[in-house]
């Protein structure tokens, strides 16, 4: 700021009661300034930056009380009454003063090209009344002597070392380092480069606020973060905790054009490493070139060029016009040593105002010429263009000019545009310092009309800018979590871990990673030092978690275990162990999956309760197999088949078993029965492995024992099983074996449930076992021996006409077309006899009640006449009456000897599950017709064509079972044997097929020399009333 006279004085160069403190950094001069001070009844102390006047002001305060000090600066006013010690930055020091100490600090930068001439015009006038203090660099000792004749100087050595320590890489730069460099957009990148590397920095820019500032240096101070990357604003005044300073850049823009740092620059930078009497070192690092060795010495040595000249502008003004006013402003030095300043930022802003018509015809006479020049003064904060900070100036001089006060309308508008918290760092730092234009503007004395008012509102709105730019600031360059980390560990301090329901980990209220069952997971965003500090922090924070989970697991029921099908065993959802294949397929190994942090006896009781519960998954879910391989009672060729059926997980073709199963005796069939096999027309299988869970179980153990997890097909089958499917189409890309863990067979395009299968058998049974004249023709038979295809069969399999020939062929029967009018024609002639022996039935019945009510007759009066006569009648009638059917056998009293008749012999098939392959498809055939299509086709079938089109009628399949039967290399002369010694049942399926195909084409036309039923004498009970009439009825005769 510029402080006017009210007339013109000489410049004094008198240094008599001035003392200089000369030394480099880290010599204690502002503390001796201070200490200096305080024992002064008053004082006064200038110092170069604001935010280390807010440092000293602090300092003062707690030595002497809030109310003896007073803190001034361009942008903030604290003016307790009867304040003793005042704390200014230079520019807002007065040029006079009645305190009886006065001290300025940092004096080198009078040799500054844009600050110096106010630091020289301090130095050159302001002097307490019993003494005044320069504190500087040894620089200045020979201009000050030169100056200010009579002057005492005091140098200071430095309390500690400075070294220079070489070129390093930012990522392997030291802890507690300062990083420097002289562009805003170079400090961003290097922040963000060791917030990826190392966990953060604390950022110090010139153009921060102080409260921004202060926050980051805290940050730094606090241990929060090792890294400072700054600007050259550390470089005065600041005393950090800085043990290496890094130089990034070497080169600067000073406001007139880039140049390199001189030495005694670098040297007041890296003189911030080391304070007090602790060591410090300096170097360079990104792509800086290494320090030359002479400039490293005159560094370490604090050897550097002395300041030969100070800047100097007039401080005798004129503000009779504006003219006269630039005039007295470009006056030479008054003596040598002087040299006078290039145009300021104030003095720029007058050249370009006086140019202004209006402006000028505003500033007549001194007073308003002394205002324009004080309204020069505003800083530029935002470093704008010089015109449109000269536009600001002017709007503000017309205000004052006109109004006597700036107006505070505009003054509204200006606030507001800079009050929003929105938006990144450079925005809100464009705010702050828009905001501090404003505030400068209220510390102004006689500007507003209100200034109280509008010097708390910019301050509040500053604040509020400062913390959301801190916000921002350690949002992007500081890793919070990995910080706070890595100080708790440096602290070895025990860090406070929380694991959410979600298994979430915070430490320190930081997130960390996850912890699922045994296994912790760190955040797979941390890197670098980041994911070092989590991983140790978790280990320090979850040490004893591991001990606890391990109580709980040990101790947890069963059902918060789940054993999926990819073989992981969960714990309440957390993955705790996986099975892989041991010796035995059904005795899977548990593998724990936990980090080595679970030891010594909780990892055993970990392993102990898993195996615990997947013994009894198994023993619960595949009891039915378990109780198989163990069961004692089983011997000989019953144990035999057990073996095999444990091996085939519950299932086997009864082809592949044929002879065993014939060769068993009732007392070991009935065993294995008690054991839950059931032995089916098609398979030996146990039905209570043809689940869901216990499917899914066996197939999961399977495909671990043969390392089939990651074939197609694995848990598809099982989960069409849970979904109720009787039959699937296949899919040729799919392990066959899955298909048979999950109790399906693989037949033709599509896959049955074996229990389905059974059912088929079910239906066709009667079929097969129905002969013409047996009575009532079942639904599918045919000639006896013989079946059609029905609808309910296709209806449980849920099956196509063209799926159910692959089916049955694959189930071993033979197809053979017939003329669908040959096959319509013949199940008519058979319903038909049906229906002529039900009417015979009924006039037999009708008979026998006339002859039980004769018989009655005859014994109330046995003499009578006309017995004689009646008793031929009686005799023709019951001569006429069929013997009655015997009652069928129950479904369910049927042995396995007539499973094996009813069932046909299957085609030869490969080896079964225990080989991990399924039989080969049948070749598929024509299509079946059902015995209700063929009825419909020969009925009505030629009128439903169009006259037009002639087609030839579709024949219908036969089935038949087929004979054959699948004999091992040197099988048939031992079963010969076997024949001969009669070990061998002989019945109809024994019979030679030349004998049995001859007896069918007997049935299909050829004279047949067999007695037709009708014709045969009846049968008659002798239990039977029928045969008590019948005696009766001799008895009359005679």
């Amino acid at each position: 700021m510029n402080v006017q006279l009210e007339k013109s004085r000489a410049v004094i160069l008198d240094g008599r009661g001035v003392t200089a403190v000369l030394g480099p950094t880290n010599t204690g001069k502002t503390h001796l300034a201070i200490e200096r001070m305080v024992a002064h009844e008053s004082g006064l102390i200038g110092l170069p930056l604001r935010l280390l006047a807010r440092e000293v002001y602090g300092r003062v305060a707690a030595r002497v009380g809030e109310a003896n000090v007073a803190l001034i600066t361009g942008e903030e006013k604290i003016v307790p009454p009867g304040a003793r010690y005042s704390v200014c930055t230079v520019e807002a020091m007065p040029r006079e003063t009645d305190a009886a100490f006065v001290a300025i600090d940092e004096v080198q930068l009078a040799a500054d090209l844009e600050r110096g001439h106010i630091f020289t015009d301090r130095i050159l006038h302001l002097r307490g009344r019993q003494e005044t203090l320069l504190l500087g660099a040894a620089t200045m000792r020979g201009i000050l002597e030169k100056l200010l004749r009579g002057i005492s100087i005091v140098t200071r050595p430095r309390m500690s070392v400075l070294t220079y320590a070489g070129s390093k890489k930012i990522t392997r730069l030291p802890r507690r380092t300062a990083v420097v460099a002289f562009s805003a957009d170079e400090v961003y990148a290097i922040g963000e480069l060791i917030r990826r590397q190392r966990g953060g920095a604390a950022i110090v820019l010139g153009a921060l606020s102080p409260r921004t500032r202060n926050a980051q240096v805290a940050l730094y101070q606090s241990g929060d973060v090792d890294y400072l990357v700054a600007t050259d604003a550390i470089g005065m005044g600041l005393n950090l905790d800085v043990d290496h300073v890094a130089f990034a850049q070497n080169r600067k823009f000073d406001g007139f054009q880039y140049r390199n740092l001189s030495a005694a620059e670098l040297g007041q930078i890296a003189g911030r490493a080391g304070r007090h009497v602790r060591d410090g070192t300096f170097g360079v690092t990104g792509q800086v070139d290494p320090f030359p060795d002479a400039l490293v010495e005159r560094i370490e040595t604090h050897q550097f060029e002395p300041v030969k000249m100070l800047q100097w502008r007039s401080a005798d003004i004129d503000t009779s016009s504006i003219d006269a006013l630039k005039a007295s402003l470009e006056a030479a030095p008054p003596v040598e040593g002087l040299t006078r300043a290039l145009p300021a930022a104030d003095l720029r802003v007058l050249e370009y105002l006086s140019k202004d018509e209006a402006i000028r015809a505003l500033a007549v006479g001194r007073e308003k010429v002394a205002l324009l020049w004080d309204a020069c003064a505003l800083p530029d904060y935002r470093k704008i263009a010089p015109a449109q900070h000269a536009e600001i100036v002017g709007a503000i001089f017309s205000d004052l000019a006109r109004l006597g006060h700036v107006d505070e309308d505009y003054l509204a508008e200006q606030v507001r545009r800079a009050s929003s918290t929105e938006g990144e760092i450079d925005t809100l730092s464009a705010r702050i310092a828009q905001i501090r234009t404003w505030t400068f503007v209220s510390h102004r004395p006689g500007w507003l009309s209100d200034p109280t008012h509008w010097q708390e509102k910019t301050r509040e709105i500053e604040d509020r800018l400062s913390d959301a730019l801190h916000e921002r600031l350690t949002k992007r360059f500081v890793d919070r979590r990995t910080s706070v980390l890595m100080k708790r560990l440096r602290e070895n301090a025990m860090p406070e871990a929380e694991i959410s329901a979600a298994g979430e980990v915070l430490v320190e209220g930081h997130h960390v990673g996850e912890m699922q069952g045994f296994r912790f997971t760190a955040d797979r965003s941390a890197e670098g030092e980041d994911a070092r500090a989590v991983r140790a922090a978790a280990q320090k924070a979850l040490a004893a978690e591991f001990e606890l989970r391990a109580e709980r697991f040990a101790a947890a029921p069963n059902g918060d275990f789940a054993l999926g099908s990819d073989g992981v065993l969960r714990w309440i959802g957390a993955p705790v162990a996986k099975l892989v294949a041991g010796e035995d397929a059904l005795k899977p190994r548990v593998v724990l999956l936990a980090d080595e942090q679970l030891t010594g006896p909780a990892r055993d009781k970990v392993a102990a309760r898993a195996e615990r519960y997947v013994n009894f998954q198994i023993e619960s879910l595949l009891k039915p197999l378990i109780d198989l391989r163990n069961a004692e009672s089983l011997s000989g060729l019953a144990r035999g088949l057990a073996f095999q059926l444990v091996e085939n997980f519950g299932l086997l073709n009864r082809r592949d078993v044929a002879e065993e199963v014939r060769s068993l005796d009732q007392e070991a069939r009935a065993a294995l029965r008690r054991l839950g096999v059931r032995f089916g027309a098609y398979h030996i299988f146990v039905p209570a492995l043809v689940k869901p869970a216990p499917a899914g179980l066996a197939t999961l153990l399977w495909a671990l024992k043969h390392d089939a997890m990651d074939r197609p097909g694995y848990g598809d089958v099982v989960a069409a099983l849970a979904a109720g499917r009787t039959s699937i189409v296949t899919d040729p890309q799919f392990e066959r074996a899955f298909y048979r863990l999950a109790g399906f067979r693989s037949l033709g395009r599509r896959a049955v449930r074996v229990d389905i299968l059974e059912r088929l058998a079910d239906l066709i049974r009667p079929a097969l076992a129905w002969k013409p004249g047996d009575g009532k023709r079942p639904d599918g038979a045919y000639d006896g021996g013989a079946f059609i295809v029905t609808p309910a069969m296709m209806s449980i399999l849920g099956a196509t006409a063209e799926d159910m020939e692959a089916i049955l062929k694959g189930l071993g029967y033979r197809a053979e077309e017939k003329p669908g009018e040959e096959v319509a024609t013949r199940l008519k002639e058979f319903d038909r006899r049906v229906e002529e022996e039900a009417a015979a039935r009924q006039a037999a019945s009708a008979a026998e009640t006339a002859t039980e009510t004769a018989a009655e007759a005859a014994s109330d009066s046995a003499a009578a006449p006309g017995d004689a006569e009646q008793a031929p009648a009686e005799a023709t009638a019951e001569t006429e009456a069929p013997a009655p059917e015997p009652a069928p056998m129950p479904a369910a009293e049927a042995t396995s000897e007539q499973a094996d008749e009813a069932a046909p012999q299957e085609a030869p098939q490969a080896d079964g599950l225990a080989a991990g392959i399924d039989p080969a498809l049948p070749a598929d055939a024509d299509t079946p017709q059902t015995a209700e299509a063929v009825e419909a086709e020969a009925s009505g079938g030629e009128a439903a064509q169009p006259p037009s089109v002639e087609e030839a009628p579709k024949p219908v399949l036969i089935w038949r079972p087929a004979r054959f039967e699948r004999r091992r290399p040197g099988e048939r002369q031992g079963r010969a044997d076997r024949h001969a010694k009669g070990k061998f049942r002989q019945g109809h399926r024994n019979e030679d097929g030349a004998e049995r195909k001859a007896r069918a084409k007997g049935r299909e036309g050829q004279p047949n020399t067999r007695p037709r039923r009708d014709d045969r004498p009846p049968k008659v009970d002798p239990d039977s009333p029928f045969a008590k009439l019948a005696a009766l009825r001799d008895q009359l005769r005679k």
